[in-house]
């Protein structure tokens, strides 16, 4: 198990295992966490090192390098994929009755989810655009840098149990209809309609390191951020602000936010309560 000084930190040494792991992980599969919020990914990694009930750190370094599996269930630990249907439903109730009808006035719509997970927020958001009469003009895009989570939003199925909780968001999101019209029972929980995919396209997408890859209305990036330290986020609201149409939005999650950030210059608070910000003309 891991050794830890009598404040509880990493050692100097486990420090050293934790750097030439991070360092493996860039060599291998070009994912550079140097940046991200050390003392949660390092927890992170202590909890898979549990997990395989490894003496060490550096006793993961071999089989990152050498079992691609073993990677993927890595990236599952440390992306946290954790998400929900209407999560913050009055965030969602706030871009259903304020940013929807500006978006409607334009011919078309590029929408980002950018670490979208699972697809829980992918789907929220592509049955308000259905009901609201603006989804057959859109593109949405899915991205994140888990292929595991990327493959779950494409399959679309959804655990049973979580359907109560989604359904009581969804009402308080505004939701006009009922929200079983949106899924069918499966063997394995839940499946959501196939027809909320239509215009979505999922791809893989590294904010840590990948580029601009087209220009957006609307850019949703929630609940992602707390897991980067200021640097990275200082480079994720540039790369967001590069692809960003004028007076296009920009959505964080709950706990986060642009007020102490560079790029904030760019931007006007239009829903500051909700984290909804639009990007100056």
């Amino acid at each position: 198990m891991l050794k830890k000084s009598n404040a509880g930190a990493l050692s100097s040494g486990d420090d050293i295992e934790y750097q030439l792991v991070l360092h493996a992980i860039k060599l291998k599969y070009g994912h550079n966490f140097d940046d991200y919020a050390q003392k949660s990914l390092k927890r992170r990694l202590e909890s898979h090192v549990e997990k395989y009930a490894f003496e060490n750190l550096t006793d993961m370094i071999k089989p990152i390098v050498q079992d691609e599996v073993f990677f993927e269930n890595l990236l599952n630990t440390v992306s946290v994929p954790v998400t929900e249907m209407f999560r913050d439903p009055l965030f969602f109730k706030t871009l259903r009755e304020k940013v929807l009808p500006l978006l409607k006035t334009y011919p078309s719509v590029n929408i980002w989810h950018a670490g979208c997970a699972t697809g829980e927020e992918v789907y929220s958001m592509a049955i308000m655009l259905k009901e609201e009469g603006l989804y057959e003009n859109c593109n949405i895009y899915a991205t994140d840098f888990n292929a595991n989570s990327l493959k779950s939003a494409q399959d679309g199925i959804l655990s049973y149990s979580r359907m109560q909780k989604y359904t009581e968001n969804y009402y308080l999101a505004g939701g006009k209809r009922s929200f079983s019209d949106y899924y069918q029972s499966h063997e394995d929980g839940i499946l959501m309609s196939k027809d909320l995919m239509q215009n979505v396209t999922f791809a893989k997408h590294n904010l840590a390191s990948d580029s601009v890859f087209g220009q957006f209305h609307l850019i949703l990036c929630r609940n992602v951020l707390i897991y980067f330290g200021k640097s990275l986020q200082e480079k994720v609201f540039s790369l967001f602000s590069d692809s960003i149409f004028p007076l296009g939005y920009l959505c964080l999650g709950s706990h986060e936010s642009l007020h102490y950030s560079l790029a904030l210059t760019r931007y006007e608070a239009v829903f500051d309560k909700y984290k909804i910000y639009r990007k100056k003309q």
